[in-house]
């Protein structure tokens, strides 16, 4: 096994050479909580779901952290205008992330941090940059950290360290520091603005330094993969890597991946471009989460993916494709011998579908590999050249692949006790004969979304997918 995955900051494939042999640290950056995340936030957690599950479907330990910025300038104003503290609001989208997160079947990180629960952390860190003279006060009791006393300051987003600072979440003149260039690790109190006591001085953390602070809490030091959307790069993530590094003298991150924007009509999907599609507003507009998370886990995570009903219509398609088949192999029986070639062929299309991940998460390639061997799957279905214990076999590469992708219901995904009896009476139909029953029954479970076919096997179900535009 060779993973080789593109490090952002050397602009190579890099082969994954964990620190630790066999156990791999990721940290992802999350949400900040103070409004629902749009789908263009959510391209970037599932494109960091789809590594881990890759890694451990290669028998890999995956430790995943994601963090959770709840305390925030917009999360502030959020609360202030609402009328709520900042702890509610930040609750009540956390809990609305982590609903929506679920329905789109995204693996719940092994650590989900949040900033407020590491002041101590974040504290230590800050005083450690005091200390070694990479930060300093200012009169409003603010601490920046001093771009001028890490010369590799840009690496990452490969930028002159003289130039202004672009993108940052504070405006330059909100606060009094020595350089432009400078930013906050510490803000100083304000009123109105929550603010901790602690061993450096009133105030509360910036944004930067939560992420180091909680990814050497709970990964170390050094770890092995960061990710994040490419609008992170800077100044995020370069500041991460100056104030972790020169906190501990050592590497902050072996290796940073960065997933493209997601577009809709042509732009960057953003909440100040007015093109923003929410998780929740699609799902119960009647759109499919399986669909909406195969749409956005379909295009390579480093090339830009444009969100449409077009694109929302092909992974519909492409689901029924795959749904189709698992229904028929999970229905079909035949008591002739085992097919000679399905073994090779199954084997073959194991080892190119985690290939293809292996070469930094070469999404459009396996599934490539997937319908193709759903497509010869299809054809000995047809030419009933399976017996029931290759089609079971067949079905757990599929089962396999879905470890993955996670598109597929769940194998043992039941039905209520209503659909499941007219199914059974369907069934009793048929063998009576009774057609104009049979097809009473086949138009209410549709209406109850359920596609019921009748074949050689016999009667045979799954859920249909939502149809509903995006």
């Amino acid at each position: 096994m060779t993973i080789r995955l593109h490090d952002t900051l050397t602009g190579e494939d890099r082969q994954l050479e964990p620190l630790e042999p066999g156990h791999v640290r990721i940290y992802s950056c999350g949400p900040t909580v103070y409004g629902p995340a749009h789908i263009g936030n959510f391209r970037s957690f599932l494109f960091a779901d789809l590594l881990v599950r890759h890694l451990r479907r290669s028998g890999l330990r995956v430790t995943w952290v994601m963090n959770v910025t709840d305390i925030d300038d917009k999360i502030i104003k959020g609360a202030a205008r609402d009328g709520v503290s900042i702890q509610a609001l930040a609750d009540r989208w956390l809990a609305v992330f982590r609903a929506d997160a679920d329905r789109l079947g995204m693996t719940r990180p092994d650590v989900q941090p949040r900033a407020t629960e590491h002041i101590d952390e974040i504290v230590a860190l800050i005083g450690t940059l005091l200390e070694r003279g990479n930060a300093y006060r200012t009169d409003d009791g603010s601490i920046f950290f001093r771009i001028a006393s890490w010369p590799a300051y840009g690496r990452l987003a490969r930028l002159d360290p003289e130039q202004m600072r672009t993108g940052e979440r504070v405006e330059a003149d909100e606060y009094a520091k020595d350089d432009v260039r400078d930013f906050a690790v510490w803000k100083g109190p304000k009123d109105g603005e929550p603010s901790w006591t602690t061993a450096i001085g009133a105030g509360r953390p910036g944004w930067h330094i939560e992420c180091s602070a909680m990814s050497m809490r709970h990964l170390g030091p050094s770890f092995d993969i960061h990710t994040g959307g490419i609008d992170l790069i800077f100044p995020h993530h370069e500041d991460e890597i100056a104030q972790s590094e020169a906190a501990t003298g050592l590497p902050f991150v072996r290796t940073w991946l960065h997933c493209a924007h997601l577009q809709s009509s042509g732009s960057k999907m953003a909440k100040s471009a007015g093109n923003i599609a929410r998780v929740g507003d699609l799902l119960d507009a009647g759109v499919s989460a399986r669909a909406l998370r195969y749409a956005l886990i379909a295009v390579h995570y480093r090339a830009p993916l444009n969100y449409s009903d077009d694109s929302l219509a092909a992974a519909t398609a492409a689901l029924d494709r795959l749904e189709a088949a698992v229904a028929a192999l999970a229905a079909y029986r035949e008591d002739g011998p085992d097919d000679p070639e399905l073994g090779g062929i199954l084997a073959g299309a194991s080892d190119a579908f985690g290939a293809a991940l292996d070469a930094d998460l070469n999404i459009s390639a396996a599934l490539a590999v997937a319908f193709d061997l759903v497509r010869e799957l299809n054809r000995r279905i047809d030419g009933r050249v399976l017996s029931t214990a290759d089609a079971e076999r067949s079905l757990a590469v599929i089962r396999s692949f879905d470890e993955v992708l996670g598109v597929l219901p769940a194998a043992d995904e039941d039905l209520d006790e209503e659909s499941r009896r007219m199914l059974d009476e369907r069934a009793t139909a048929r063998t009576n004969r009774d057609w104009a029953a049979s097809d009473r029954l086949r138009d209410v479970l549709a209406e109850r979304g359920i596609a019921v076919e009748d074949t050689r096997d016999g009667q045979r179900w799954r859920r249909q997918l939502e149809t509903a535009r995006g």
